[in-house]
């Protein structure tokens, strides 16, 4: 079967970065990103808003040092990218590169609110584009009525309380995916899945958008092959979630095999044909001679 997605006309990502002092800082930007970025500076592609108020967190995660740098600032700059996909990632590198360069002038925090992280202003921007490299979030989450053993891992079959989503694919027009009915026991194995697939997503999603800049859709097959084979998941739409900025994203669920929607979200599971448990499946994808494709040149 065969899930249509939307290719849409521009993509938006935004970074914050809180500002520690009064007075705007000089700043300079360093690196393989420079030239591209200053070439944007000013522009839909790359624009910089100064807001003289504190900034206010939602569904980011602050360590206790961070939450007292937080109260320290009284303004912070948001840094925005607007491009079509066929730009991407050196848009949105470009953009966060710029971000890192401010965080570190004025000494603030660099927050992506879209995976609720904050990143390491101190580090340079990467030339290669990696998803690992602080594009990916993760929601994990535990139904209300799970009767899970957390003491008891041997007791992992029964339980099925666990939901793992995934936060950033959006910021390259794909939907976010979330694995649904795996045990509380199997946080990891289900977090490792669904990083493997989201990398494939990915890497095919940007290298499709390159190709043809003027598409406004791309068919995907609902079955991802991973090795060794004959493993794999099938991605099955589903219903849309809230979104922690309001609204709703979609997404594709990972988890059985069932009769396909509307493409809103996408659920992550077992391949056709395989006859055991959704946590029997989800520890045989642990294999190391798994592969993932995890990086796309700048």
């Amino acid at each position: 079967m065969k899930i249509v997605l939307p290719l849409p006309v521009t993509l938006t990502s935004l970074f914050v970065v809180t500002l520690i002092g009064g007075a705007f800082e000089p700043w300079q930007l360093t690196g393989p990103h420079r030239k591209a970025a200053m070439a944007a500076l000013g522009s839909r592609r790359l624009r910089l808003t100064h807001h003289p108020t504190p900034w206010k967190p939602a569904a980011v995660a602050l360590t206790p040092g961070e939450r007292r740098l937080l109260r320290r600032s009284r303004q912070h700059l948001t840094v925005s990218s607007a491009a079509p996909p066929h730009d991407q990632p050196a848009a949105v590198q470009a953009a966060r590169a710029v971000a890192r360069a401010l965080a570190q002038a004025y000494g603030g925090l660099l927050a992506d609110p879209l995976t609720g992280a904050v990143l390491p202003a101190r580090d340079p921007e990467p030339t290669a584009f990696h998803l690992a490299d602080g594009w990916l979030g993760w929601d994990v989450q535990v139904h209300d009525d799970a009767t899970c053993s957390p003491w008891d891992p041997a007791g992992a079959g029964a339980c099925d309380g666990l939901m793992v989503t995934s936060r950033g694919l959006r910021r390259f027009a794909l939907p976010e995916i979330t694995l649904d009915g795996a045990a509380c026991a199997h946080t990891l194995c289900a977090t490792n899945l669904l990083r493997t697939v989201a990398a494939r997503l990915v890497a095919g999603h940007l290298a499709f958008a390159a190709a043809h800049p003027g598409a406004r859709r791309r068919a995907i097959d609902d079955h991802l092959p991973l090795p060794p084979a004959p493993l794999g998941v099938r991605l099955t739409p589903c219903a849309p979630a809230p979104s922690p900025g309001g609204g709703s994203i979609r997404r594709l669920k990972v988890g059985p095999a069932g009769d396909a929607g509307p493409v809103t979200y996408l659920k992550v599971g077992p391949p056709a044909g395989f006859t055991g448990s959704l946590n029997d499946w989800l520890c045989a994808t642990q294999a190391p001679a798994r592969a993932a494709v995890t990086s796309i040149a700048a």
